[in-house]
């Protein structure tokens, strides 16, 4: 029988973490399904969801601590919803516009309003094409709940733009 477990790592960067981290899944006959990783600044930071056999989880807990030691710090949770299929609809949400403090407070708080979940944020900042002025640029994928008006919600998520100065997208993706 496999269990599914969720790993989040991190840790300063350097080369090969990402494969010591692999070595000792693959060591525990696990299986790597997805994950997202990223370097910000000088730290890596990931999360990956594996699976492998339930009588071998409590090896690779103790290899895992290991790699503790070399300056990672692993946290590993059982993946509890991995069974749990949803129906909710998805959506993409895209800003952009001139950095400035509140922009993910602002549009968090609204979709958290809305019982929206957010599944998936990347943000950053990059130099402007014209102006060379500091821009904020994001990407989310969000879970509808049922019964979400997603008409009000945009014309939220609009009014908010306005506010802030930045363009918004919104678009559902249907059932996924």
């Amino acid at each position: 029988m496999q269990v599914p477990l969720v790993m989040t790592i991190i840790g300063p960067d350097r080369t090969g973490l990402v494969e010591s981290v692999a070595q000792v899944v693959a060591d525990h006959g696990g299986n790597w399904l997805e994950s997202r990783m990223c370097r910000l600044g000088g730290e890596f930071a990931g999360i990956l969801r594996i699976e492998l056999p339930v009588e071998k989880r409590q090896m690779l807990l103790g290899a895992l601590q290991a790699l503790q030691g070399r300056g990672l710090t692993v946290v590993v949770r059982p993946d509890e919803a991995a069974a749990a299929a949803t129906h909710d609809r998805q959506a993409r949400l895209e800003i952009v516009g001139h950095d400035r403090p509140g922009i993910v407070r602002q549009i968090t708080h609204a979709l958290t309003r809305a019982n929206v979940n957010v599944e998936e944020f990347s943000s950053e900042c990059v130099s402007g094409p014209m102006s060379g002025e500091t821009l904020f640029k994001a990407a989310a994928r969000l879970q509808l709940p049922d019964g979400c008006d997603d008409a009000a919600l945009k014309t939220e998520l609009e009014k908010i733009a306005d506010d802030l100065l930045v363009d918004i997208s919104f678009a559902e993706l249907g059932n996924q």
